[in-house]
């Protein structure tokens, strides 16, 4: 608990959640804004859980968006069929679509690299399938539309507008406190373990793939109660919003803003996540740039532009020294002082 406490009041995290909230209150009245912000904090949530895979463990999941849309469509279910509350119905999607991604992911967890990301595409290839042909429970590509958005407990209102996305940006919030506890956490320790050697991680006692099997859950309920809330807050769901692209974009944002660090996926959902709704209306541009950012960052900042501002801090000390020294006419590795 006081780990989870000390994660929470860190400091990017509190100007984070400030900066979040300001920014809420500052767009309520512009509602397509205001919608790209939600959207975004979706976003950051599902980037914090693809980091937890992808950038602490080293697993890169492409099934990542299936599992969120498992989690959507029983989440949807739930609440326009049986009426369920939106409170009782997100929790139990998104443990059912995590545990239905660890069973289809079992026979995977003993490979890595390439060949589990491989393995992850054939999952989401098959929850992409199924999210067409079971019409009965999906409504097949036509989708599911108007979705309520969720009850306010104990009374008769719904959460709509500004107050949603004030509970977006707290979710997003969470997430990264969430991710930040566990990777600080003894089982985090054994996750960057695994990430850097299997063979060696394995050799001193950790069982491989008993905690990929657990860091798997873990990040796939990041991915079920996103989806939970992407389908309420949008109102609407369909296969393509849980498709292949979708675990490709989510697991760029890691990338492009800095995997393996707390805020990288931030950064990296910041930048990305609002370009498709920026560039709406220059359809023939938007992947055209929105490629050219991501193979930029790739090729130029390999850590990601979080990674690369970081380093670039951290070196900024040494280049002062570096430079004052040449101004004062002194060798860099000659002592200004000497030994008394």
């Amino acid at each position: 608990m006081r780990r989870l406490l000390d994660t929470a009041f860190k400091p990017q995290l509190v100007l984070l959640l400030a900066a979040g909230l300001l920014l809420t209150i500052v767009l309520r009245e512009n509602r397509f804004l205001a919608f790209v912000s939600g959207i975004t904090m979706i976003s950051i949530m599902w980037a914090a859980g693809m980091n937890l895979l992808t950038g602490f463990t080293g697993l890169v999941s492409l099934a990542y968006a299936g599992i969120a849309g498992v989690s959507a469509y029983i989440m949807v279910g739930l609440v326009m069929r049986f009426g369920w509350s939106f409170w009782l119905a997100m929790p139990l999607a998104a443990v059912s679509a995590a545990a239905v991604g660890v069973l289809l992911g079992l026979p995977s967890l003993r490979l890595k690299g390439f060949y589990f990301a491989l393995s992850s595409l054939v999952i989401q290839t098959v929850l992409s399938l199924g999210f067409v042909y079971f019409v009965n429970l999906t409504n097949g590509d036509t989708g599911i539309s108007q979705i309520p958005p969720p009850d306010i407990p104990f009374t008769t209102a719904t959460l709509r507008g500004a107050s949603f996305d004030v509970l977006l940006t707290i979710a997003a919030w969470l997430s990264l406190v969430a991710v930040w506890a566990i990777v600080q956490s003894p089982f985090g320790r054994r996750l960057i373990a695994i990430r850097e050697d299997e063979v060696l991680a394995e050799a001193i006692g950790i069982n491989v793939v008993r905690n990929k099997m657990l860091v798997f859950f873990v990040g796939s309920l990041f991915a079920g109660v996103g989806g939970a809330l992407y389908a309420t807050y949008v109102g609407f769901a369909s296969p393509r919003s849980f498709d292949l692209l979708s675990s490709l974009s989510i697991w760029l944002m890691v990338t492009f803003g800095g995997r393996g660090t707390l805020m990288g996926p931030v950064v990296g959902a910041l930048i990305l996540a609002p370009v498709p709704f920026m560039l709406q209306q220059y359809d023939t541009l938007k992947d055209v740039i929105y490629g050219a950012l991501i193979i930029a960052v790739i090729v130029l900042m390999p850590g990601g532009i979080y990674g690369a501002l970081t380093r670039g801090a951290q070196s900024w000390p040494a280049l002062r020294r570096s430079l004052a020294s040449r101004s004062e006419g002194l060798p860099e590795e000659f002592p200004k002082e000497l030994p008394q």
